[in-house]
């Protein structure tokens, strides 16, 4: 079979597709190919100067490519709602939302909500997004959400008696419950939109081990990292081959092709069974609902 690269992203001109955490990193190098494919890319981006940066990077190669900056703090559900209303002001429907933006291993620390953070950002800052956007996203044609995941998520115990970090913290242990809540989150949402009868497609994908700024909060793995760890743009495939690829299926779950899924070119995966748990993710989709303060409405 023939592999999936990056140049056979399907002409993009007229679609409009958001990027979360896109100033560096995954998010950055997804941001670079779909506005290589002339798609309108909007970086939500916690730093704005970060974002202007990211762009005039992007343009340097790509001077025509149609790049738009907003501010976007997933700490923070205020900040998320400024975001969907100012998408909403815009009135343009969303092609493409890519959860890309997320934190790994920091101390402990809380959203401005009280959530532990990595749960309060990689989970419930996204869905509290993707609800908002939901209705442009709706209007559409074909449109997909893709979430971003990890091979930690292997490791995930959903505890949402913790999700504010009580108790004894582990960071990784948080972050692995992150990253579970993000497939968890996926299937949910594709069997939502599939029972309501909707076209959205919401697939799931992870980078492997790959080459960002995500590991800044751990010393030695920031030392290892580029000892065997392969590049963001290739750690990026796998979410581009999801948001872009014709053949993609709502449910399906992306990743490298290398040993033990840490490296190579993007091919279909599986997640572990728990992330396919209906009872786990219906009651993660409650607390979501209530933490966040946002539904979602198909009709």
């Amino acid at each position: 079979m023939t592999r999936w690269k990056p140049s056979d992203i399907p002409d993009l001109t007229g679609q409009r597709v958001i990027v979360t955490g896109a100033n560096c990193g995954l998010g950055l190098e997804t941001a670079r190919e779909l506005a290589r494919a002339k798609a309108h890319v909007v970086l939500a981006c916690r730093s704005i100067d970060r974002a202007n940066t990211a762009i005039a990077d992007i343009r340097a190669n790509l001077p025509e490519a149609s790049l738009e900056a907003v501010a976007l703090d997933l700490a923070s559900l205020a900040s998320v709602a400024s975001f969907v209303e100012a998408m909403h002001a815009n009135g343009a429907p969303i092609h493409r939302l890519i959860n890309n933006a997320g934190v790994m291993g920091p101390p402990f620390s809380t959203t401005a909500e009280g959530y532990e953070l990595q749960f309060g950002v990689n989970h419930l800052g996204h869905f509290a997004l993707t609800g908002g956007l939901l209705p442009l996203l709706l209007q559409a044609e074909q449109p997909r959400v893709v979430n971003i995941a990890s091979i930690a998520h292997k490791t995930g115990r959903l505890r949402l008696d913790n999700v504010r970090g009580e108790g004894r913290y582990s960071r990784w242990g948080m972050y692995a419950q992150s990253k579970l809540a993000n497939l968890l989150f996926t299937f949910e949402l594709d069997r939502k939109a599939t029972s309501a009868g909707s076209d959205l497609l919401c697939i799931a994908a992870h980078p492997g081990v790959s080459q960002t700024e995500l590991p800044r909060h751990n010393a030695l793995i920031r030392l290892l990292s580029p000892l065997g760890t392969q590049s963001s743009a290739r750690g990026a495939e796998p979410t581009l081959r999801a948001a872009t690829a014709p053949d993609v299926q709502g449910g399906e779950y992306y990743g490298p092709a290398g040993f033990n899924e840490y490296w190579g070119h993007a091919v279909r995966t599986t997640a572990r069974p728990q992330a396919h748990d209906r009872a786990s993710a219906a009651a993660l989709w409650e607390l979501s609902e209530r933490a966040t303060g946002v539904g979602f409405n198909f009709s």
